[in-house]
């Protein structure tokens, strides 16, 4: 018997939300059969089984958030004991050693044996869980906390009485209780109003953020701290990928059914600069700097619930129109919260398009643990210098480079910039 785990849904996530479990205790499990839906503030997947056998017990009800590494649930493999948590000779089940799965001299002793209708037992007291409340009906889960309910409620003074509870049976998730704190949300994540109603005269409301908020700003704060950044930019003259793009974005549409806009191109030449200055497609992995061979491009997301990251797997690979269709369906995947795991994870190399909010200058921060991001800026009509002493009307870009300056000098950057200028512009 093993007992399956909540897996690290995406880089720089900590901890995850069962939404739905499709298995209960007893029912038949096959090999990859999804055990449950989960939630991250990035993406939604299903949970695939490890084995097959049987369901054991449900250690996490519906509703509840918790940290990456917790038991979410048991699995009997094929012919092993239905008595929850034997271990060794008592269950000839063994361990596959996946990542989401746990060896059985960890699983706990046997109390009970597990029946097909048998409600799903509440997760075991953990140590410095002595003041969680006494249940004076066994059966009421409603008034049962995790832990990381109580210790969120603990740190913010929340009475978790007071609380109505969305999770199985009427149980208080620690998204209710991050409710409770914040309040009504904007649509950038935000409170409406103030966590604590201010004093009296006080010039300024306290802003509680929401869960994907605090994450995205450790993330920013991690890859400021870790990474000495610099950055560099260049200006470039895309008149004729503007012109090319308007000759064909109408048979495109017609011919592919997705909207043909600048970023496949941008893209598309990016992955050829990576080509010839592979060193920018690099990750850290602990104290190793890594140089991947396949381009995951990351393509910057803005959201209603955060900005996200999705994955562009083996970019190299598609041409400009497979590239218009991988960006359009991870752009409606990542607004509608229907990412998966695969999509958002082992980016190595980030491109964004702050020009799609009228910005025409910024430095992106690097997406660690990649050591580089590239912007385009909004396409602006300017006069220009050209041929000499002629002046002319031309579409230009600013597109600006940020890059670890652990893992690069501005040498490689620079160089890796003017390949880039010399692919955009000579596109017509």
């Amino acid at each position: 018997m093993t007992i399956v785990k909540m897996p690290q849904l995406g880089e720089s996530v900590t901890e995850g939300t069962v939404i739905q479990w499709f298995k209960q205790p007893g029912d038949p499990v096959k090999l990859d059969e999804p055990l449950c839906e989960i939630e991250t503030e990035k993406v939604t997947a299903e949970l695939p089984s490890e084995f097959e056998g049987t369901m054991g017990r449900i250690l996490v009800p519906q509703g509840e958030t918790v940290d990456i590494g917790t038991p979410l649930c048991e699995v009997i493999a094929a012919g092993g004991s239905l008595v929850a948590g034997a271990v060794g000779a008592a269950s000839s089940g063994s361990w596959s050693g996946g990542p989401m799965a746990i060896p059985p001299e960890e699983t706990p002793a046997a109390t009970a044996p597990i029946h097909a209708n048998a409600p799903a037992a509440p997760p075991r007291p953990q140590p410095g869980d002595s003041q969680r409340p006494v249940r004076s009906n066994p059966d009421d889960r409603s008034r049962y906390y995790s832990p990381a309910v109580m210790r969120l409620a603990g740190e913010r003074g929340i009475d978790l009485s007071t609380i109505p509870g969305s999770g199985i049976g009427g149980r208080i998730t620690r998204k209710d209780v991050e409710a409770a704190i914040a309040g009504p949300k904007d649509r950038y994540g935000a409170a409406t109003r103030p966590a604590a109603p201010p004093e009296a005269g006080a010039p300024y409301e306290v802003v509680t953020l929401s869960a994907t908020r605090r994450t995205i700003a450790e993330h920013l704060t991690r890859s400021n701290v870790e990474a000495p950044q610099a950055w560099t930019m260049v200006e470039c003259d895309v008149s004729g990928l503007v012109a090319r793009r308007n000759r064909e974005k109408e048979e495109f549409v017609r011919q592919e059914g997705v909207d043909l806009t600048l970023l496949p191109y941008f893209a598309a030449a990016v992955c050829e600069a990576l080509g010839e200055f592979p060193m920018l497609n690099s990750r850290w992995e602990g104290n190793e700097l890594r140089r991947y061979r396949a381009l995951n491009i990351a393509i910057a997301v803005a959201t209603e619930h955060g900005l996200v990251t999705p994955v562009l797997k083996n970019a190299a690979e598609l041409s400009v129109a497979g590239l218009a269709h991988r960006i359009a369906d991870l752009v409606q995947r990542a607004h509608a919260r229907k990412l998966r795991v695969e999509d958002v994870e082992l980016g190595t190399f980030t491109v964004n398009n702050t020009g799609s909010f009228g910005s025409v200058a910024s430095r992106p921060i690097v997406n660690v643990p990649q050591v580089a991001i590239v912007t385009m800026e909004r396409v602006v009509k300017r006069a220009v210098v050209i041929d000499g002493d002629a002046i002319a009307i031309r579409s230009m870009v600013n597109v600006c480079l940020s890059f670890d300056h652990r893992a690069l000098d501005g040498l490689e950057a620079g160089e890796f910039l003017a390949a880039l200028k010399a692919k955009l512009e000579a596109i017509n």
